[in-house]
C-alpha cells in the first residue's frame, strides 16, 4: 500500500472501529485485481475507499448516507484521489446504478445496520454486481446472540435497540446463505478485533468515548468482528 494516512488522518475520520484495518484483512485474498469499477457502500467519511483506490487500479464508488458528498470529496483530493473516487450520496435501499454495473462491492462497518432483513442483499446489492463479482462485508458482531446471554458490559453503553445490528456468526450465515442470487464463498470472526477497536477507542469522537465505558467494563470479550464475501451467482 503506497498511500500514507498520518494518525491524525485517522483519528479525525474514523467513524468506528479502524475501517483502513478491516478493509486490509478483508480484501486481502480476495481475486479484486481485475475489478474496473468498485462500490464502497457505507463509506462514513472515505477511508475504506482510500485503501481501495490506492490497492487495486480500479474506480471506487464511495456511497454513503450520512455523510455529504461534497465533504467526502474534499477528502480525497487532499489526499490525491480525487480522480479515482466517486462520492455519492445515497441510501443502500435506493442505490442509482445499473444492474450488473460493479464487479465488487465491498462494505466496511456499515451492512449490520441495513442489510439484516431477508431479501436485502437479492433485491438491493446482488442486481448490482456482474456474475462472478464478490460482496464482500464486514461488520461489528457477537459471539452469541443476546437470545441466549445478555452480559450486563454491553448495556453499560449501549440499549438492546442499539445492540439488534448485532448478531453472531451463524445468524448471519443463516441470513446470508438464504440468498437466491449469491453463494456465502466465507464468514467468520476477524483476526484485527483488538487492533481496529483500540484505534477507534483512542479518538476523541463523541460516539468512541461513549464506547470506552462498555469496552472498559469488558465488553469485548462478548463481541467480535465479521468478515463475509459472498460471490454472484448467474441469473436464472
Amino acid at each position: 500500500m503506497s498511500i500514507c494516512f498520518s494518525k491524525e488522518f485517522l483519528l479525525e475520520n474514523m467513524m468506528g472501529p479502524n475501517a483502513v484495518t478491516m478493509c486490509e484483512e478483508l480484501t486481502k485474498d480476495l481475486p479484486l485485481s481485475g475489478c474496473r469499477r468498485i462500490l464502497d457502500l457505507g463509506c462514513g467519511k472515505g477511508l475504506s475507499s482510500l485503501f481501495l483506490a490506492d490497492r487495486l487500479d480500479a474506480e471506487v464508488f464511495a456511497v454513503d448516507l450520512w455523510t455529504p458528498a461534497s465533504e467526502n470529496l474534499a477528502r480525497f483530493e487532499q489526499m490525491g484521489y480525487g480522480d479515482r473516487i466517486v462520492p455519492l450520496h445515497a441510501g443502500a435501499e435506493a442505490l442509482p446504478f445499473a444492474d450488473g454495473y460493479f464487479d465488487a462491492v465491498v462494505s466496511i462497518d456499515a451492512y449490520h445496520y441495513f442489510g439484516r432483513e431477508k431479501g436485502f442483499l437479492d433485491a438491493h446489492i446482488a442486481p448490482l454486481v456482474k456474475e462472478g463479482g464478490m460482496i464482500a462485508l464486514a461488520f461489528p458482531g457477537l459471539k452469541q446472540e443476546l437470545a441466549q446471554c445478555s452480559p450486563k458490559e454491553l448495556f453499560v453503553t449501549w440499549s438492546r435497540d442499539d445492540l439488534e445490528t448485532m448478531h453472531s456468526v451463524g445468524w448471519w450465515r443463516s441470513l446470508l446463505c438464504a440468498s437466491a442470487k449469491t453463494r456465502l464463498i466465507s464468514i467468520g470472526e476477524m483476526a484485527c478485533f483488538e487492533e481496529s477497536w483500540n484505534d477507534w477507542l483512542s479518538c476523541d469522537n463523541p460516539y468512541a468515548v461513549g464506547d470506552r465505558k462498555a469496552m472498559d467494563a469488558g465488553a469485548g470479550k462478548h463481541m467480535n468482528l465479521i468478515a463475509a464475501v459472498c460471490q454472484r451467482i448467474p441469473s436464472a
